[in-house]
């Protein structure tokens, strides 16, 4: 049987079949690159970030590690701190556990990164099933194959919640997002022959590089978030379920619109209407 844990307080999800899995998403190397040439100068974490994912294989210990895309941060070029940390990241994770890389949009070219190792695996950028459960990035639609999972883990918009109160204080933290599809709309997109559903369960990691940002999934509409998932409206969204890091269960995207900032604007003359905002794009 299936089960599908995320760690206390941190933006890794643990799953156990017959395996055990450590998922981590969008790590985003060189983003600090990227960043310098924005005029922020900040020097790499990854010293600090293999010593997170450290604690979380010595929480979890296990047998293999599932990158959810992104690894990478740069695009279309690789950075030079890329060739540098990428394959020293894998090379160094690979000594705990199997490693599995699910590309992500950020991820072009990985495949020259990727050091020559058998327990380093690089899987198709529409997903793969690993040990009963479907693992695609987000940017795509699934691979056929994962048609058939009743678990679907993916990343991508780097969901987050964010909190107004009545003054304007404004609180934003890291979410979990889990949340169902509407079959009619999966099924338009595949062919009748390679259509297998067993009405799966969606979740939404969060983003592991902390200099990411995230998009407020409660002042966010299908429109707004990425993939094609959301696009084409395959997911019911407003049903969708949040939840903290912490593991405290905040409510459904629809009871959560009612902290967004829209609702505490100042009244005016024009009428209230939802602006959609320029976002991160992941």
């Amino acid at each position: 049987m299936v089960e599908l844990t995320p760690l206390l307080d941190a933006p890794a999800l643990v799953v156990r079949n017959e395996d055990t899995s450590l998922v981590i998403a969008d790590v985003h190397l060189g983003i600090e690159y990227d960043l310098y040439h924005s005029g922020i100068n900040i020097p790499s974490q990854i010293a600090g970030r293999m010593d997170r994912i450290k604690g979380y294989i010595g929480q979890a210990n296990p047998d293999r590690i599932i990158l959810l895309g992104d690894i990478k941060h740069n695009v279309p070029r690789t950075s030079f701190q890329e060739v540098d940390e990428v394959p020293m990241f894998l090379s160094e994770l690979a000594k705990s556990a199997i490693v599995d890389i699910i590309p992500g949009n950020h991820d072009g070219n990985i495949e020259k990164l990727i050091p020559r190792n058998p327990d380093i695996n690089l899987h198709d950028s529409r997903g793969a099933v690993i040990d009963g459960v479907a693992y695609f990035h987000g940017h795509t639609w699934p691979g056929p194959s994962l048609l058939k999972c009743k678990h679907w883990v993916i990343s991508h918009n780097h969901p987050t919640v964010k909190l107004t109160d009545n003054v304007g204080h404004t609180i934003t933290r890291q979410a979990w997002i889990k949340a169902k599809l509407d079959e009619s709309v999966v099924r338009a997109n595949y062919k009748p022959e390679e259509f297998e559903w067993s009405d799966p369960e969606i979740y939404i990691v969060p983003s592991f590089n902390e200099l990411c940002g995230g998009i407020a999934f409660n002042e966010s509409w299908h429109d707004d978030l990425l993939g094609p998932l959301f696009t084409s409206r395959a997911i019911r969204l407003e049903e969708a379920q949040v939840y903290l890091l912490d593991g405290t269960f905040m409510g459904t995207i629809d009871n959560l619109r009612k902290y967004s900032r829209e609702k505490f604007k100042v009244p005016t003359d024009k009428s209230r209407k939802y602006r959609r905002r320029k976002h991160y794009r992941p």
